[in-house]
């Protein structure tokens, strides 16, 4: 799984919306949809914060590891 479906399956999981989630991580709705969408892949400092508000490891959001 890829960075992309991670970010959607946990962000599906938690039944927020893209709106929702940039809100709670300081980004617009539409950077959101183009990591989702695979057209970009967040700043480190993003990522981080993705991270931390969905409670899972940098690897995990990564899809590195399940």
């Amino acid at each position: 799984m890829n960075f992309a479906e991670k970010l959607i399956e946990l962000r599906t999981r938690r039944k927020i919306s893209r709106e929702i989630l940039a809100n709670e991580i300081g980004v617009s709705p539409s950077i959101v949809r183009y990591w989702e969408d695979g057209k970009k892949l967040p700043r480190l400092d993003s990522f981080i914060l993705l991270a931390k508000f969905f409670n899972v490891s940098l690897d995990e959001l990564a899809g590195l590891k399940d």
